[in-house]
């Protein structure tokens, strides 16, 4: 009995300590949290700069780190579209917007550190509407869009 308690004795102790360090791990490999406090004040002046406007179809506020790749697509009636996009964001940094298909578009890049005014072009859709957006090697960025369907004769 003896030997058998000396065993369970360490199995048990052996589980403990697997789920002590499994625990440990856990914590710390935890992605941090921490946002960029630059962000919130960057989303203010986006939207500041690029309001909400009742003429709008669709509009959003994209916080977006360095490097990103993101897609965001829109669906829209198909017809003509005015789009209307800016970006904020510290020294050097740059989006490149595309509409295309990889490779096809070479894009319009955005420089973010100026930024005073939203840049914006006209774009036909069939239904759906789909943006490419590519951060570069300074970020984070605060990207804004504003989509809006332009009147035909």
């Amino acid at each position: 009995m003896t030997g058998e308690r000396a065993r369970g004795v360490v199995l048990y102790l052996s589980a403990a300590v697997l789920l002590a360090g499994g625990a440990l791990w856990w914590f710390r490999t935890a992605p941090n949290d921490e946002i960029d406090p630059r962000i919130e004040q960057w989303s203010q002046a986006a939207l500041r700069l690029l309001p909400d406007t009742d003429e709008q179809e669709t509009a959003a506020t994209l916080p977006l780190g360095a490097g990103v790749d993101r897609e965001v697509e829109a669906n829209l009636e198909n017809g003509s579209y005015l789009v209307r996009i800016l970006c904020v964001g510290g020294p050097d940094s740059q989006v490149r917007v595309r509409l295309g298909q990889e490779g096809s578009d070479s894009g319009r890049g955005l420089s973010c550190d100026r930024t005073t005014e939203p840049d914006s072009f006209t774009v036909g859709t069939a239904g759906q509407l789909r943006m490419t957006l590519t951060v570069g090697p300074a970020g984070p960025v605060v990207l804004r869009y504003a989509l809006q369907r332009q009147n035909t004769p």
